[in-house]
């Protein structure tokens, strides 16, 4: 084989592994103040983050020796289960709500968020569908348009904006990939804007939200503090911070600043050298990924890794945009990075999967 055909396997593999390293670090660094005050305890965190890890590499494990990812009926199947997860947090005893969603569900101590799970049933599903033809048309664009739109219908009744637009994302750049006319996109674009205005309108807080981005200190005590914290953090970092562990958000400034805002603690510790090395292992991620799926060896594989790479390229992007303020705060974490069982499993869920759907079958 060419040398410039050789898979880069081992070095997405290699970056997955340093940027959860990377996130074990700075889970503890960020929320060990806060696990004092509220668990007494400095690792909480740390431990559950870990926990969620392993378990995330050996399911990632358990996919790459499996033989049924490239089956319809497999993703059908999963499609049809995590639709019903979704509405399995409505169920007393077993759904839980978190900071105003009911988007959790609870078994024996341990949350699983359904939500992080049916993005990548909906990305490998469409993938097996638009595998078997050759160009979408427009009159045929209804069926895959809709299983993206039902998950993320119910995602946002829940209420997870962040969750379900990542989900329109990935599922759009499939269909964007697949070769439907891009006057499909510019009328579902103008329909999506009018549609995003109306949620916005409809929900005090997501109102609240974008009056905070416009100018967080009309409000500096409510909406508009955890933006300023985040940027106390970031602005006075310079270029090597203030050295591991040393964050002065982490002290109850910014609220749980081991979660989405997390990478704001990292500038502050790390400045921008910091910041800059992490987001080129995020860049090296994303790139291994899409070569990895110009090279699979079938085109569900190449759907399939496209599509999770552009939907959790565009979540780092969104993250890190919230944290710097760019966009308005929408509760996504960052991958690999933020503490959260659920959003590390199904990220290593889906190292996985392009690892295995860029295997020679």
């Amino acid at each position: 084989m060419p040398k410039l055909q050789k898979k880069p396997t081992h070095i997405f593999l290699f970056t997955s592994l340093l940027l959860t390293v990377i996130g074990y670090c700075f889970v503890y660094s960020a929320g060990s103040y806060w696990g004092k005050v509220h668990y007494e305890d400095s690792l909480p965190f740390f431990w559950k983050q870990f926990f969620y890890g392993t378990l995330g590499m050996l399911c990632a494990w358990i996919i790459l020796k499996a033989n049924f990812i490239n089956n319809h009926k497999f993703w059908l199947s999963a499609y049809i289960l995590s639709i019903i997860l979704l509405f399995a947090v409505y169920i007393p005893g077993l759904g839980v709500v978190r900071n105003g969603s009911q988007s959790w569900i609870q078994i024996a101590g341990f949350s699983l968020q359904p939500a992080e799970f049916v993005k990548i049933s909906v990305i490998g599903f469409l993938a097996c569908i638009l595998a078997k033809g050759t160009k979408l048309q427009t009159k045929s664009f209804v069926g895959p348009l809709l299983i993206c739109l039902v998950p993320a219908g119910i995602i946002l009744v829940q209420p997870d904006f962040g969750t379900a637009f990542l989900l329109i994302v990935g599922g759009f750049s499939l269909l964007f990939i697949a070769g439907l006319p891009m006057r499909f996109f510019v009328s579902i674009g103008v329909i999506g804007v009018l549609g995003i205005v109306g949620l916005i309108a409809s929900a005090p807080y997501r109102l609240q939200r974008i009056y905070a981005f416009l100018d967080p200190w009309a409000d500096p005590l409510n909406s508009g503090f955890q933006g300023i914290q985040s940027l106390l953090a970031i602005g006075p970092s310079g270029l090597f911070g203030h050295g591991f562990g040393n964050s002065r958000q982490k002290f109850l400034y910014l609220p749980e600043p081991q979660n989405d805002f997390i990478f704001s603690i990292i500038v502050e510790e790390m400045g921008f050298f910091g910041a800059l090395i992490l987001i080129s292992l995020f860049i090296l991620f994303l790139y291994t990924g899409y070569r990895l799926a110009i090279l699979a060896p079938t085109k569900v594989g190449f759907f399939a890794i496209a599509g999770l790479q552009s939907m959790i390229g565009f979540q780092i992007f969104l993250n890190i945009g919230v944290v710097v303020g760019l966009f308005p705060v929408t509760g996504v974490t960052l991958p690999f990075i933020s503490y959260g069982g659920s959003s590390l499993l199904s990220t290593w869920l889906i190292v996985g999967l392009i690892l295995r759907f860029s295997k020679d079958i």
